[in-house]
């Protein structure tokens, strides 16, 4: 099997996904589209060479319907021969794209690939494809009664049965903030200027200044008098300063074989070393890290020892700590530079986010290897180890 390299990784900055957000007044294609220009123009890389881009897009109505990676790669004013498709993994779709690319070049169907994402949650709203239908049918409904619940509840039965404390994941959460405004300086080599908002130079939903009593002080946001019935052994501590904020941002990694990498006189930064899907329980939803964690260590044939940095995806900070419990990873070793709590989570882009944040933080460490998970609407989450070249 041929090595998938990780020649270049780039992302936009976060910007707040809401009206009045830096970024949302810019059209989540030209966001994409950004993204894609600033991947060839830095690798100089010919985009006739480009066999295909697969995107991740979560919310695919209004700007983002239809396959808005193919009309993100006409924006960019790629060749037209340049196809391109959109996936849903949900949380997960970008990371699923970098899986896809790997998986295409390792087995010789093609030779440059980008996996890239996009989510402008100001612009197409968390759920706004959904609307007011019913997308579970009867069958979920019978195998599920009351059908499946929003991931909020979920992030509270994770600090339920898991026996987490509200000091506990806020001052994770505040430590993500903190770490994240440190590592402003590496970010600077990944990110790209937004042709639509040019004066955004950094993450704007950092907050430094933020206090371990400020979060103390936000009250739970997922509580109602239905659900306190319904799951009574919740305790109501997952807060808006302890869950990923909405995000409008996209972000690419630009993967080869290693030999058309060499051909073309390009130095790869990373190799895709082993990959891993898993489905899990889909009313607990954001604990399949755990066994996507030890399926892809099971294929490397790794420990957790052997992995020199980790990436969890902070949807919620009770995900990565109690994943911190069960595998008994210190925090030193996770999300070294921050995460999603800090950094945003734009659904579609945040496995490619996380990706250029992987990457850029093994090279700062000369870390070798990195391993990136991250829960999944449904009960499924991804798992990538990568080597640092």
């Amino acid at each position: 099997m041929r090595d998938a390299v990780i020649v270049d990784v780039i992302r936009t900055p976060a910007g707040r996904g809401k009206p009045g957000g830096a970024l949302s007044h810019v059209h989540p294609v030209d966001l994409l589209a950004d993204v894609l220009t600033c991947l060839v123009e830095r690798s100089g890389l010919d985009p006739e060479l480009i066999d295909d881009v697969i995107g991740g897009c979560v919310t695919k109505a209004g700007e983002q319907g239809v396959n808005i990676t193919r009309t993100a790669v006409l924006a960019a004013g790629f060749p037209i021969s340049v196809p391109a498709t959109t996936v849903d993994r949900q949380c997960g779709s970008s990371q699923q794209a970098v899986h896809f690319a790997a998986h295409a070049i390792q087995s010789g169907a093609a030779d440059v690939v980008i996996a890239c994402g996009v989510e402008s949650m100001s612009r197409a709203p968390m759920l706004s494809d959904v609307g007011d239908a019913d997308h579970f049918g009867p069958r979920v409904a019978e195998r599920f009664p009351g059908g499946l619940i929003p991931q909020g509840l979920s992030a509270e039965l994770i600090c339920a049965r898991w026996g987490l404390s509200r000091e506990e994941i806020d001052a994770y959460s505040l430590a993500s903030h903190r770490r994240a405004h440190a590592a402003a300086a590496t970010f600077e080599r990944d990110l790209v200027r937004v042709s639509g908002a040019p004066d955004l130079a950094v993450d704007e939903t950092v907050r430094p200044a933020t206090s371990q009593d400020q979060l103390a002080a936000l009250r739970p946001s997922f509580h109602s008098d239905e659900a306190a019935v319904r799951f009574p052994e919740i305790d109501w501590k997952v807060t808006a300063g302890n869950s990923s904020p909405l995000t409008d941002g996209a972000a690419g990694v630009l993967l080869m074989s290693a030999e058309r990498a060499r051909a073309l006189g390009l130095r790869p930064r990373a190799r895709i070393h082993a990959t891993a899907v898993v489905g899990d329980d889909p009313m607990l939803m954001l604990m399949g890290v755990v066994p996507a964690t030890r399926r892809v260590l099971d294929t490397a044939r790794m420990i957790t020892d052997d992995i020199d940095l980790f990436e969890v995806n902070e949807a919620f900070a009770c995900v990565p700590v109690a994943w911190m419990r069960d595998l008994k990873v210190d925090h030193e070793r996770l999300n070294v530079h921050g995460g999603a709590i800090a950094l945003g989570h734009p659904l579609g882009a945040s496995g490619a986010r996380i990706m250029t944040t992987l990457v850029g933080a093994l090279e700062e460490r000369e870390g070798r290897y990195g391993l990136q998970t991250m829960c999944e609407y449904g009960g499924m989450a991804n798992a990538t180890i990568i080597e640092r070249l």
